[in-house]
């Protein structure tokens, strides 16, 4: 059973050319080998392996390069270190299902289960979930990674989240997966525009009240670059990813004080610095 009652560094590992901000950086399994380990040493308690984009407008990729590109990293990571956490970020239930085997122990979906319906209207993921005994992060996502930037519309974007999730939760129960193994996560970014990642930033408290471990992904995301590029002369925010750590660093900072317990970055360092701060402030 998932158990985490501190906050958690999980760090992104993308095996991907074309990721939004490290696209090419760990391709190669050695390096992506490396990486990992690297970023465990910084901090990072889970390491989160995904094959395929899910930037804004991202082609998809089958299964069977999905698996081509992370298991060996995954077999590679489980050689030399057997506790770490791995999490096998994908929608595929055949590229979850092949990844559990070779050592991966979480799920990472941000389908929350849409993208693996079966013939008889289940969804397998949840069902592989329940089966292999691993906890699944169930993400809200608003249209799928190539449209989703195009209209994203809410009424009450917060209550809307919240909603989807719980569902998606209950439904996960209902496939057999047992609620301490699963983690819900709002999909800052995934099919929403400024203001709705504001609004959700704003209200991470109602989140956290729905009684599940709640997973943030805020980093370097494009939000966070229309913020510090915006009225002050930096353009270098919006249009460099990877100058968004410090605004992604207090995101981090927000979510601890709301009791968000796991937080995916491609930054350790800094994100667990600012994690381990805001976690003595706020218990002090």
């Amino acid at each position: 059973m998932l158990n985490i009652t501190t906050p958690q560094i999980m760090g992104i590992l993308n095996v991907t050319p074309d990721s939004f901000s490290d696209g090419g950086q760990n391709y190669q399994t050695e390096v992506a080998i490396k990486r990992a380990f690297e970023m465990m040493k910084e901090g990072a308690t889970i390491i989160d392996i995904g094959g395929e984009s899910t930037r804004p407008g991202a082609d998809e990729v089958s299964a069977d390069e999905q698996i081509a590109r992370v298991v060996p990293v995954i077999e590679g990571i489980r050689q030399q270190d057997k506790d770490i956490t791995i999490s096998v970020d994908t929608t595929s239930n055949k590229v979850a299902e092949v990844a559990i085997d070779a050592g991966a122990n979480w799920i990472n979906d941000i389908s929350a289960g849409e993208d693996s319906v079966s013939a008889d209207g289940s969804e397998e993921i949840l069902r592989l979930a329940a089966d292999k005994k691993v906890p699944i992060v169930l993400m809200h996502r608003q249209g799928k990674s190539k449209t989703m930037q195009d209209a994203p519309f809410y009424e009450d974007v917060c209550a809307e989240v919240n909603h989807y999730l719980k569902e998606r939760a209950e439904l996960a129960q209902a496939s057999g997966v047992p609620k301490d193994n699963i983690i819900l996560d709002p999909g800052i970014g995934f099919g929403k525009l400024l203001e709705h990642n504001l609004a959700l930033l704003a209200n991470l408290e109602s989140l956290v009240n729905l009684g599940y471990p709640i997973l943030l992904g805020t980093s370097r995301k494009r939000f966070i670059g229309e913020i510090i590029g915006a009225g002050n002369g930096d353009k270098q925010g919006k249009k460099n990813p990877e100058q968004r750590v410090a605004g992604t660093c207090a995101t981090t900072v927000l979510g601890v004080q709301a009791g968000v317990l796991v937080f995916r970055v491609h930054d350790v360092i800094e994100n667990k610095q600012a994690l381990d701060v805001a976690w003595r402030i706020k218990n002090s």
